[in-house]
């Protein structure tokens, strides 16, 4: 069932079988992933984030994650422009590291991390979400109260929804993410633009040795840099969607790092303009920033209104994440390196019916985790397998494989490689408790689940 070479993976899928529809332009694909990127991450986490440092300080770590990124980004573009596939990451180790032996559990560590991570993800986003609705709407906590979950059970009308708008063809979900991406923009747009017009510097203060090296600064700095990194998560999200790119050579590059650089740009602007209108010991209190922002300058009644703008970039978010994440177990699964269920395509859609469902019903379960946990982990759990593997595998094709053309080649090789596996490790370490053990026990249990599945297919 496992292909004993990459080459062989293709011979899989019979011809006969549906494809994949090739729908995604450059600026659809960029779309997608800043649609994916900006969601309601900020607009959740920047509370969060200045209270990691509390203080204004706390912009080194959005400058140092954006180079962490950058580099990342480059490792995603010249492996995404040389082996495009849907799967991402498991399409990358598949290929790379299929031929080894050992090689052969790191695609199925990562489908298994993913599964987690994943879904954890998108549900931060739904879960940060709730909190702008129920400032729109403030009866609504206590209409759901009798029921056990409470708001939570909005968030998984509102998957089962996001799903079935999935449910359809990639070029016409290409349009969607254009429309979506526009109210993105808009929102984000908004929030610069009124803060710069109101911004007063005299509001970002520092605290007493806010910039003192010690132990105290560099656990603040890495818990602000989790943070910021979950807030840049999606940068990849077109590499997801391989298989459905219009010449991934060009249009992968282009996405990665057209999105990188428009996020990064508009993170740093929109955090400081909030601190110029809200000060930043209010700021790291607030359950919902954005608005209190606008509460600030307008009133309630105009506060609410941009509420509604949040709730549909939220939506946008959890949309593009939900539409790339569904390709992976799909992937796999198509490869004979999962439950073969999962590369089902449904007939008249051509989408990956059973990964797309299933996805669902996992950030569902999610929903009802705290927002905080849900963060550190969705990052955690995917440092050790996916990007510091990809790392690993990239090296590996510059030096041992020639058979893998790279029509997009990294600038400066390798110093953004060695730049990004660095500061993985180090997010990695000051790490809180709880997210580095499960990142671990997942990366454990998976490789139980790996020796005791080859025990099976080979003693039916």
């Amino acid at each position: 069932m496992r292909p004993s070479n990459p080459s062989d993976a293709t011979e899989l899928v019979s011809s006969s079988e549906p494809e994949l529809d090739r729908g995604l332009g450059p600026w659809q694909a960029t779309g997608l992933n800043i649609a994916n990127m900006i969601g309601i991450g900020p607009f959740v986490t920047i509370p969060l984030f200045i209270a990691a440092m509390s203080g204004p300080q706390a912009m080194i770590a959005w400058v140092l994650a954006a180079i962490l990124v950058v580099c990342d980004g480059l490792v995603w573009s010249e492996l995404g422009a040389a082996i495009p596939g849907s799967g991402g990451t498991y399409h990358f180790l598949k290929r790379i590291f299929g031929i080894y032996p050992w090689g052969r559990i790191l695609p199925f560590l990562f489908i298994w991390q993913f599964m987690v991570s994943g879904a954890m993800e998108i549900a931060s986003g739904y879960i940060g979400a709730l909190e702008y609705l129920k400032y729109a709407i403030p009866s609504l906590e206590e209409r759901m109260e009798p029921i056990s979950g409470g708001t939570r059970w909005i968030a998984v009308i509102t998957i089962v929804l996001v799903t079935l708008l999935l449910c359809r063809r990639i070029r016409n979900i290409g349009w969607i993410v254009i429309l979506m991406t526009c109210g993105t923009l808009l929102t984000v747009a908004l929030v610069i633009l009124i803060g710069w017009w109101h911004m007063d510097w005299s509001k970002i203060t520092f605290p007493e040795n806010a910039f003192r090296l010690d132990a105290t600064f560099a656990s603040g700095l890495g818990a602000a840099m989790m943070i910021a990194i979950y807030d840049y998560l999606g940068y990849y999200n077109v590499c997801h969607l391989g298989d459905e790119v219009r010449e991934p050579a060009r249009t992968i590059p282009f996405a990665v790092m057209t999105s990188v650089v428009v996020v990064a740009l508009i993170y740093m602007t929109m955090n400081l303009t909030i601190m110029g209108v809200v000060p930043w010991p209010e700021a790291m209190k607030s359950t919902n920033i954005a608005a209190d922002f606008m509460e600030t300058l307008y009133g309630r009644p105009w506060a609410v209104a941009f509420t509604w703008l949040i709730l549909w970039t939220a939506l946008a978010s959890v949309f593009a994440l939900t539409l790339g994440y569904s390709r992976i177990p799909y992937a796999a699964a198509r490869q004979g390196d999962f439950f073969s269920v999962f590369g089902k395509i449904h007939p008249t859609g051509k989408y990956p019916w059973v990964s797309l469902l299933t996805l669902g019903l996992l950030t569902a379960v999610f929903c009802f985790l705290d927002l905080g946990t849900v963060i550190s982990a969705a990052v955690c759990v995917r440092i050790v397998v996916q990007f510091l593997g990809q790392i690993a595998a990239l090296h590996i094709v510059r030096t041992t494989r020639p058979d893998i053309q790279l029509p997009f080649r990294m600038w400066l090789y390798p110093i953004p490689s060695v730049i990004a596996a660095l500061g993985w490790i180090f997010v990695l370490v000051v790490a809180d408790r709880f997210a580095l053990f499960l990142s671990l026990g997942v990366v454990v249990s998976g490789v139980v689940v790996y020796f005791l599945q080859e025990d099976i297919r080979r003693y039916p």
